[in-house]
C-alpha cells in the first residue's frame, strides 16, 4: 500500500503503513529531504513524531533543543513541541518517521504531489492540517523561539 508524495518540492515521503494497517495506532513513513531544505516551523497537537536517520544528516530544532542527527540516530518530538527538521548540507537526508497515533499520513496522501515540480495546494494543505491538529507557526527558515 506504499505511496510516495512530495511536499513543497523539498521532501519526498513514502507511506509504508497508515491508519488502515495499524488500527490508527501509528503511521510509518520513509522520508527524503533534499539538500538545503527544511520544513516550516510547525507543531503536532495530536501525535508525536519519531525520526530515525538511515542516511545523511538531519538537523532538528525542537523547542529549545538543536540536534544534529546522523545515520543510526533518532529523536522523539513530543506532542505540542514546535519544531523544524532540515538538511543543511549538500546531501539528501533519508530516514524513517513514526507518528503516533496516526494522522500525518493522511496529510501526505491528500495534499502531497506526485512530482517535486508540482505546486502543493496550500488551501488543501492547511485544511487537512486543521483536521489532524497540525499548526504551521512560520515559513521555512523560521526557527523555534526566534
Amino acid at each position: 500500500m506504499t505511496q510516495s508524495r512530495w511536499l513543497f518540492g523539498s521532501s519526498c515521503l513514502t507511506i509504508l503503513a497508515d491508519h488502515t494497517a495499524t488500527r490508527r495506532q501509528y503511521d510509518l513513513l520513509e522520508t527524503y529531504i533534499l539538500p538545503g531544505k527544511q520544513t516550516p516551523l510547525h507543531r503536532h497537537m495530536r501525535y508525536s513524531e519519531h525520526l530515525y536517520v538511515l542516511e545523511g544528516e538531519f538537523t532538528v530544532w525542537a523547542g529549545e533543543n538543536k540536534l544534529v542527527l546522523n545515520a543510526g540516530d533518532h529523536f522523539l518530538i513530543p506532542v505540542g513541541v514546535p519544531h523544524v527538521v532540515g538538511v543543511l548540507n549538500d546531501r539528501p537526508g533519508h530516514g524513517l518517521m513514526v507518528t503516533a497515533p496516526s494522522g500525518f499520513a493522511r496529510l501526505v496522501a491528500a495534499a502531497g504531489t506526485l512530482s517535486k515540480t508540482e505546486t502543493t495546494d496550500m488551501a488543501l494543505f492547511l485544511q487537512i492540517c486543521a483536521k489532524i491538529g497540525d499548526e504551521i507557526l512560520g515559513l521555512p527558515g523560521t526557527l523555534p523561539g526566534a
